[in-house]
């Protein structure tokens, strides 16, 4: 991966992420480092660690934040909701935008509402690289025309927004640990269905039991994943290194929409030469969702018991989002 030769005085930055290099996030983390050593020019290096080598991803957080085993990690705010509430809200969309426009949404979103940026410098980590991930799926074990039929059924995901979601629709919802439980749940029949990013799917296999997915770009993961520096770490950087930082941020936004269009295609096409049967939900089908689910209703509530507990500013941050996310442009493609 190194680009440069070592110079006098040259930094090594260790990292960790808890999924193995490979896939499409992952890849995308590994270019952002290459470009990082090319833009500082060889000051700073990536000491790179994969696949939980160092921290899973429920410790990344605290791991980075107290720095003593890496200076940087994959964040996921979702598995720390104490500390970083704010992020929470970015889940609670069920549709958004896709690709560039995702990309475009993210990086608008930490520009123009600094309180996302504040609540992790409280948490003592600063945001270095900002992406999501695939798009949720709905993988049933029987054919299902929409998801209007999910009433009735039980299936499995582990977002409380999904889980008031699709309790809203009649569906109950059972908690399973992710892996090969789920797995054989969906072999045996203790649930209908999963829903879930369609990579987390493919890696467990989901399509072999629950052959029959309905999907859409619109459907957005809404899940942050934060290449996040320890604060003092950052803070301690000369100027020039960190400009060199924001510099390889800047050119990997600028092609990861494309990256993550592209990559969503070549998986929906894996998984169809694989005999899953693949349907793209239309944009009224999405609509209709997440009307049905209640979703300002579900986001509302949520809202008011956080300011109870003295969040003054999620408010402010949940209407901010709300306009980005309404007013994003997108180009939905239908079969």
């Amino acid at each position: 991966m190194l680009c440069f030769p070592m110079l006098a005085g040259a930094q090594t930055l260790t990292f960790t992420d808890h999924e193995p290099l490979g896939n499409m996030r992952t890849q995308v983390t590994e270019q952002f480092f290459r470009l990082v050593e090319q833009e500082s020019k060889g000051r700073i290096r990536i000491d790179d660690h994969w696949n939980g080598e160092i921290s899973s991803s429920y410790d990344a957080y605290e791991t980075v934040r107290s720095g003593m085993k890496a200076d940087m990690a994959t964040v996921v705010p979702e598995y720390d909701s104490q500390r970083m509430p704010l992020h929470q809200l970015f889940k609670s969309f069920l549709a958004g935008p896709s690709g560039e426009a995702q990309v475009a949404l993210i990086r608008k979103a930490y520009k123009t509402i600094p309180a996302l940026t504040e609540e992790l410098h409280r948490s003592g980590i600063h945001p270095v690289l900002v992406a999501t991930g695939y798009p949720v799926g709905f993988y049933s074990r029987e054919p299902i025309s929409g998801l209007g039929e999910l009433k009735g059924q039980t299936w499995r995901t582990a977002s409380f927004w999904h889980i008031s979601y699709l309790e809203n629709t009649g569906a109950a919802n059972k908690r399973i640990p992710w892996g090969e439980q789920v797995s054989d749940s969906l072999r045996t029949g203790a649930i209908d269905g999963i829903m879930v990013n369609i990579d987390s799917g493919w890696d467990i296999g989901a399509h072999r039991t629950a052959p029959h997915l309905l999907v859409s770009q619109e459907l957005w993961l809404g899940h942050i994943y934060l290449v996040a520096m320890n604060l003092d770490r950052w803070n301690a950087l000369p100027a020039k290194d960190k400009r060199a930082i924001e510099r390889a941020a800047n050119k990997t936004y600028k092609t990861l929409g494309k990256t993550m269009d592209s990559s969503y295609e070549q998986l929906l096409q894996q998984l169809r030469s694989e005999g899953c049967t693949v349907r793209r939900l239309t944009h009224q089908e999405v609509s209709d969702f997440v009307t049905d689910v209640r979703q300002n209703e579900v986001q509302q509530q949520w809202v008011g018991q956080k300011e109870s507990e003295g969040i003054s500013q999620v408010r402010r941050v949940f209407e901010k989002l709300r306009s980005l996310v309404s007013n994003s442009v997108q180009t939905i493609k239908t079969p």
